[in-house]
């Protein structure tokens, strides 16, 4: 596999930040067999989401970024055509670049960050989303699965638990029995009210926040909260209906106490950790916002 130059020039991302060279190997680790599958045509139920549901190609990803407070020296290939040369060469971006229409954008995730970190965390959904979306229908997303329950041990199992499903983008693919059994009717634009700290879909969603950012945030964000999207969509499908045996993955058994528990046990540990990368990214949204609105 071509991987990018970036990766093969040590230097330059120690130049950054020497963790940068191990995290770059996490990510590698990650991209290189799904490539792989890929060139194939397999599909991978966990992977194909993070490169598919979020709409950030491998390529871009495993391309070192510095993003905005960087500079580069002058041997550096620029991973986007965003970035100039000064007059020592050195390579950087500027922010008479940025676009006056993103202010609105980092505007609106800094509200919608504030906002998750303001409230307290919910934990009492045991996952059961992933359920609420076969429930009652014949074809499922994930075709190429088994279910391990049958489709009305799946349906008395749903209809024997409350559902409080906070996250539109989850909810809104509820099958249309499912969605009226949740507590909750989250929308598009109550996402800011509504989106808290204990939804592993909102601590996902910390990667698609710093990408759509991109090339002004840098890979050491980046790659933070791309390894918290990887690892939750795994534990997300773990807690899943779906046999992934074929994928070397135990379920979480939601569908009983012990199972549930676990659940709760594994959502606060990335709850934990979304928080910090969380953190770091509005550090670096308001960062952001004001080199960009300097002179």
């Amino acid at each position: 596999m071509q991987v990018d130059s970036s990766f093969e020039i040590n230097d330059f991302l120690t130049h950054v930040d020497p963790s940068l060279l191990e995290k770059s190997q996490q990510i590698l680790t990650i991209i290189e067999p799904y490539q792989h599958a890929k060139s194939l045509q397999l599909k991978h139920p966990v992977l194909d989401f993070l490169f598919e549901y979020y709409s950030f190609s491998a390529n871009k990803l495993l391309t070192f970024n510095p993003g905005f407070k960087v500079s580069m020296p002058a041997d550096w290939t620029p991973s986007d055509y965003r970035y100039s040369q000064d007059s020592d060469g050195q390579w950087s971006l500027l922010c008479s670049d940025f676009p006056a229409k993103r202010l609105n954008m980092v505007n609106w995730v800094l509200s919608l960050l504030d906002a998750i970190e303001s409230r307290p965390k919910a934990f009492g959904c045991y996952g059961l989303h992933e359920w609420a979306m076969v429930y009652r229908i014949d074809q499922v997303r994930h075709d190429q699965l088994n279910l391990r329950l049958s489709s009305s041990e799946i349906a008395d199992f749903v209809k024997s638990q409350p559902i409080k499903c906070s996250h539109f983008d989850a909810y809104r693919f509820f099958t249309p029995e499912a969605q009226p059994l949740n507590q909750l009717r989250p929308t598009y634009d109550q996402r800011l009210e509504m989106e808290q700290g204990g939804c592993i879909h909102a601590n996902m969603d910390l990667y698609k926040w710093t990408y759509k950012l991109h090339p002004w945030l840098g890979s050491d964000l980046l790659w933070d909260a791309f390894l918290l999207a990887h690892e939750t969509r795994y534990f997300d499908m773990q807690a899943s209906p779906y046999d992934l045996s074929a994928y070397g993955l135990s379920p979480i058994p939601i569908e009983t106490p012990e199972g549930r528990q676990t659940y709760v046990n594994g959502q606060k540990s990335i709850a934990e950790r979304a928080e910090m990368v969380r953190r770091n990214l509005i550090s670096a949204l308001k960062e952001l916002r004001t080199w960009a609105t300097s002179t």
